[in-house]
């Protein structure tokens, strides 16, 4: 059981947690009696802190508006998630990176060292506008023992799913070296030993080994810095951040229209409802098909490569339309450098 000193502040957290805390269920939480617990409230009022009593099958206790609280106190949940929201800020779309920069590094000088050292350990590369919520969370537990050993520079071994739907997880050994983020997914960039290059993992596929292997030298990221790198994989890309294919054309519709269904183009307005947009993706067919969305006539300005696209693309929405046996073609191979 903890002391009354841990007990009382571990009671006051919880309190400003929430407005409403049934008694029964503070004394699970603090697994104690309830009997401890109306003591502990004694105690708090005692020093000064307004906390009231509500009756009711469920009757227990409230904070008070205006009480005067202690410097914030922070579970290791609490810190993890504060660390990562702090490190991650840059891509909220407000110019705030400096400011999260010095809170996170306020933060962690009031708070013990074993929380500290969690904090310290857990260094996140932040790339790629977030859209939604994640579809596949990723146990905090896990990026905390990924983020210790990247922080120690040790060999990490875990067990790898290729896909979610997967029921067998391959063994792999890698020399783990950032923590990324990308579009509301977690990521591990890490030298993998056993095929010598540098791979990405999804880390809601990560199962962590124990214990972790031998320390080694950190080895320079690919493309200069693990932001280029990432950008790159995920565009398809093995040399640099920019899309491998980009295209040109103009579009029958207004430029604010285009803009807003665009994140990374660049739209010119050429009239009312004309406008030019320069485009990239990963393939020539997977351009023109992104292009296609937009209900309006197209005009291909460059290069040839799009044309053809399209061209191949319109024989095949025309075997789809005609119920016909389609070819099998393809025009271009997939692009390199896709996500294990």
């Amino acid at each position: 059981m903890a002391t009354t000193s841990a007990r009382l502040l571990s009671l006051l957290s919880l309190l400003q947690a929430r407005r409403d805390w049934p008694g029964g269920l503070l004394a699970e939480r603090l697994d104690v009696s309830p009997r401890t617990v109306r003591r502990d409230v004694d105690r708090l009022r005692e020093l000064g802190y307004p906390i009231s009593a509500f009756k009711g099958p469920d009757g227990g206790y409230r904070l008070d508006a205006g009480a005067q609280l202690p410097p914030l106190l922070f579970d290791d949940d609490q810190a993890v998630a504060i660390a990562v929201a702090l490190q991650v800020a840059a891509l909220s779309g407000a110019d705030i990176q400096e400011g999260a920069a010095r809170a996170l590094n306020t933060m962690r000088q009031v708070m013990p060292s074993r929380l500290r050292h969690r904090i310290d350990a857990l260094r996140v590369t932040a790339v790629g506008q977030p859209t939604t919520g994640p579809d596949s969370p990723v146990d905090p537990t896990v990026l905390t023992a990924i983020g210790a050993v990247v922080h120690a520079h040790e060999v990490l071994r875990f067990d790898y799913a290729s896909t979610s739907a997967a029921t067998h997880a391959t063994p792999r050994r890698v020399e783990p070296h950032h923590l990324v983020t990308w579009k509301g997914l977690w990521y591990l960039v890490a030298w993998d030993l056993d095929r010598d290059d540098w791979r990405t993992f999804r880390c809601d596929r990560v199962s962590p080994r124990t214990p972790t292997g031998p320390r080694f030298t950190p080895r320079q990221p690919p493309m200069g810095d693990v932001a280029t790198y990432v950008t790159g994989r995920f565009r398809g890309s093995t040399d640099s951040s920019a899309w491998p294919c980009v295209g040109e054309v103009i579009l029958d519709l207004p430029a604010s229209v285009v803009a807003a269904y665009t994140r990374d183009g660049l739209v010119e307005e050429l009239g009312p409802d004309r406008c030019r947009l320069v485009q990239g993706s990963w393939s020539w067919v997977g351009l023109a098909a992104a292009l296609g969305r937009f209900d309006a006539d197209i005009e291909v300005i460059s290069p040839v490569e799009l044309k053809a696209a399209f061209a191949g693309l319109a024989r095949r929405y025309a075997d789809a339309a005609g119920n016909t046996k389609p070819g099998a073609w393809r025009l271009y191979p997939p692009a390199p450098g896709s996500v294990v």
